[in-house]
């Protein structure tokens, strides 16, 4: 049983389980019905995305200093009760089932993917190894 971190619209893996999509918005142009079916996800959680505001600053980042700072209020929005109790939760789930979190960006070193494995981490998941 574990987590795995997954772009939103890949190929499932074997064994990958559900699939949580934490992106801000669903994807465009894709009728609800084939969300599951396309390979984006089974359910959408935005609660794990960043703030409209944070992601537009993510995606307006070129530099390190940028990312860095978009990384430290990512984790301060995740920070929030609400947030944590919704971290904890999947990091306990992870013990018990197969599941994937993702979200669009190609890259994860520059998306909040990698912020959010990081926070699953120290949460005690069991993450999936790539």
């Amino acid at each position: 049983m574990s987590v795995r971190i997954v772009r939103l619209g890949s190929p499932r893996g074997r064994n990958e389980g559900l699939r949580i999509g934490t992106a801000r918005r669903p994807p465009r142009g894709v009728p609800k019905s084939r969300y599951a079916s396309d390979n984006w996800f089974d359910v959408w959680f935005p609660n794990l995305a960043p703030s409209l505001a944070l992601m537009k600053q993510a995606h307006a980042a070129r530099t390190e200093a940028q990312w860095t700072a978009f990384k430290r209020r990512y984790r301060a929005e995740m920070a929030t009760p609400e947030n944590r109790h919704a971290i904890a939760l999947l990091a306990a789930l992870s013990h018990a089932t197969d599941f994937s979190v993702g979200c669009y960006c190609e890259d994860e070193a520059h998306c909040h993917r990698s912020v959010l494995r990081a926070l699953l981490r120290e949460q005690g998941a069991k993450l999936a190894a790539d």
